[in-house]
């Protein structure tokens, strides 16, 4: 199994938000779970990413030329792969990964978050999707996301889609036994 790790390029303000990603780095080394993530030496995204390394883990990264020229790319990995753009980057990390996570991050996490998420609606894959909500990060994000179901915005069925967990291992867990609801979009 390999899970895909959407997280800032920036590690934020607090401290707490970087033991997160370590701990969730080292968790899934010692699981057995490959990394899949954008490819980045900085930030949340370096953190997992050492994190499971260190723990003797498999991380794959996935960057955009762009980005990897601005010296950011990751050069210990098990396996970086150097694409042309964010539509190939993301592609590639959908297609490698068996599910998904959202640490802290900016737009560019939530962003991925959402498409994936869509997908997931729209039934175009059978993925979990997750977010790990360290320190209380995305307490407003979950906020507004149930206010969107009660404005009857977000099916209930689709809201629970997505899983929210404070805690790394009770993440993992729900991972694993996650079974895609057989939902229709538009019925």
């Amino acid at each position: 199994m390999r899970l895909c790790i959407f997280s800032g390029s920036s590690s934020g303000v607090k401290e707490s938000y970087t033991l997160a990603a370590k701990t969730l780095g080292q968790e899934l080394a010692k699981s057995g779970i490959g990394v899949v993530y954008g490819g980045a030496s900085v930030g949340l995204m370096g953190a997992v990413a050492d994190a499971a390394l260190q723990e003797g883990g498999e991380v794959i990264g996935v960057i955009p030329q762009s980005l990897f020229d601005k010296e950011v790319g990751h050069l210990g990995l098990s396996k970086l792969h150097i694409v042309k753009n964010m539509h190939e980057r993301k592609a590639m990390m959908a297609d490698l990964s068996d599910g998904f996570i959202a640490l802290p991050g900016g737009i560019g996490t939530f962003e991925e978050l959402f498409e994936v998420w869509t997908w997931a609606q729209l039934g175009y894959h059978p993925k979990p999707c997750a977010i790990l909500n360290a320190d209380g990060y995305y307490d407003q994000l979950i906020g507004f996301l149930d206010h969107t179901v009660n404005q009857g915005f977000l099916k209930p069925s689709h809201r629970d889609l997505l899983i929210v967990e404070n805690d790394s291992s009770k993440l993992l867990d729900r991972i694993r036994t996650y079974q895609p609801p057989k939902v229709a979009k538009w019925s």
